[in-house]
């Protein structure tokens, strides 16, 4: 289980290539930084037309029994708090198609204590996506639960911030308090889909799409990168870890997984400044989002929610 404690102050593969001939560079392997986000309401590249997305929130498992201190920064140990659940997201246009994290490994989420309540390629394909198809997976960070699961998208390219891979391959690792949610193997592995080409790596704010960006917001993890979406309601948010629950935000308690508590609860600000009305912002394990929200169909109750509409107060 997550723990409390004190908190520190391409598509495809390249061609072959010799030693001695190494491939040509390819600047769309690096995406470079867009600072500061100058176009928070709705403008987009000079000639581009804004796409308006549907998106949804899959629910993949849960966690009960959590204690005040499990959630919150300086919360009581004695005291009950809400429930986690995990989550990945589909963001999809007329022409393009995102997958917002992978979540956790069945078998690495056991051995943590989580069960799995449908796998998340289960739920996209209840929404008509297959998980052997999508070009573009968004990684918001490299915990076991938001990338776990990237080998069932073997077409896809995966966006990551340059902090985040550092962090994760980095000096920190060597201490439990950071390394707690990594698995070693997972981080290792996207590691080696660096060499293939496959992860588009980003510098702060990047424009994936019109109607799509990412912004990393510190905090949680030190390259960690939301989502903002534009859909029929206007500019959503997906917080990811940047705001664990609606609480954490709105009363400004951090989640104790953190590496700068201060720059997780600027973030806090950030996330307000890139959604188009507070609520518009959707936390990343907050089990009111599937209360929130309605689900797409009858069938999908449980399992998936839209946030491309206005959520209930």
């Amino acid at each position: 289980m997550p723990r409390a404690g004190t908190v520190p102050s391409a598509e495809a593969a390249p061609a072959a290539h010799s030693v001695l001939t190494p491939p040509a560079f390819t600047p769309d392997t690096v995406a470079s930084a867009r600072r500061p986000w100058a176009r928070l309401r709705g403008a987009t590249k000079r000639g581009a037309t804004i796409e308006t997305y549907e998106v949804f929130a899959i629910k993949y498992a849960s966690l009960a029994n959590r204690k005040a201190s499990e959630n919150f920064i300086g919360g009581d140990p004695h005291e009950s708090a809400s429930d986690l659940d995990y989550f990945v997201w589909l963001a999809r246009s007329k022409s393009r198609t995102f997958v917002i994290d992978t979540g956790f490994d069945a078998k690495v989420g056991a051995r943590r204590g989580r069960r799995m309540l449908h796998p998340p390629e289960r739920g996209l394909e209840l929404l008509g996506i297959d998980a052997r198809k999508v070009m573009d997976v968004i990684i918001t960070h490299l915990h076991y639960d938001h990338v776990g699961n990237f080998g069932l998208f073997p077409s896809a390219s995966f966006h990551l911030q340059d902090e985040e891979m550092a962090y994760a391959t980095g000096r920190h690792m060597a201490q439990g308090f950071f390394n707690y949610a990594y698995e070693a193997g997972e981080v290792a592995a996207m590691v080696r889909e660096v060499y293939k080409g496959r992860v588009r790596f980003h510098d702060g704010d990047a424009e994936l799409a019109p109607g799509l960006s990412l912004h990393r917001i510190g905090g949680h993890t030190k390259g960690l990168q939301a989502v903002r979406v534009h859909t029929r309601v206007g500019w959503i948010v997906l917080a990811s870890d940047a705001a664990h629950l609606y609480a954490n935000m709105n009363e400004t308690r951090p989640f104790p997984i953190v590496f700068d508590a201060g720059a997780m609860v600027e973030g806090y600000r950030r996330l307000r400044e890139l959604a188009d009305a507070p609520e518009l912002i959707v936390p990343g394990h907050d089990p009111l989002v599937m209360r929130r929200y309605a689900p797409p169909r009858a069938g999908l109750r449980g399992i998936a929610v839209r946030l491309d509409r206005r959520p209930k107060p």
